[in-house]
C-alpha cells in the first residue's frame, strides 16, 4: 500500500540549489482554492532565505548537509536533467547514483535512444556478427 495515500497531508520538500537548504511547503492538494493549480501547471515556491524559485524535488528527497557541496551539486545536475525523488511512496523513486562522479553516465544510460540510434546498433551488431563468422 502507498505509504503517502491514507495517512493525512504531508508537505513537499522543495530545494533552493542557492543556498543548499530545503524547506518544506503545504502540499499542493491543501492549498486555498485561489491558488490551486490547474492541470500540467508546475508550482512555483520560492525560496524564503534568497527569493529565487526553488525545485521541487519529491517527497522521497533527503537533502545533503549544507556543507556537501558534492551532493549538492549531483542533485542540482540530476534535477537539471528530469531526475526528482517523486514516487507513490511504494517503491521510492528508482535508482539514483550516490556519488557525483557516475551522474553523467546515470544519465547517459537513462536516455532514450531514437530510431536511428535502435538501427544503428542493430547494424553494428551484425556487422560484429559477421566479422566472428568470417574469422573461423
Amino acid at each position: 500500500m502507498c505509504r503517502f495515500a491514507n495517512f493525512g497531508p504531508y508537505k513537499e520538500p522543495f530545494a533552493c540549489f542557492e543556498c543548499r537548504k530545503v524547506f518544506k511547503q503545504t502540499c499542493r492538494w491543501e492549498l486555498p482554492a485561489h491558488l490551486q493549480l490547474k492541470p500540467g501547471e508546475e508550482r512555483i515556491c520560492k525560496c524564503p532565505q534568497c527569493g529565487k524559485p526553488m525545485a521541487d524535488m519529491g517527497r522521497d528527497f533527503k537533502a545533503p548537509k549544507n556543507k556537501d557541496l558534492k551532493q549538492w551539486k549531483k542533485v542540482q545536475i540530476l534535477y537539471e536533467h528530469g531526475f526528482t525523488f517523486h514516487s507513490c511512496g511504494c517503491c521510492g523513486p528508482g535508482f539514483r547514483p550516490s556519488e557525483l562522479k557516475d551522474v553523467w553516465r546515470f544519465i547517459e544510460s537513462q536516455k532514450p535512444m531514437s530510431e536511428g540510434e535502435i538501427l544503428l546498433r542493430k547494424i553494428e551488431k551484425n556487422i560484429a556478427i559477421r566479422n566472428l563468422k568470417n574469422r573461423t
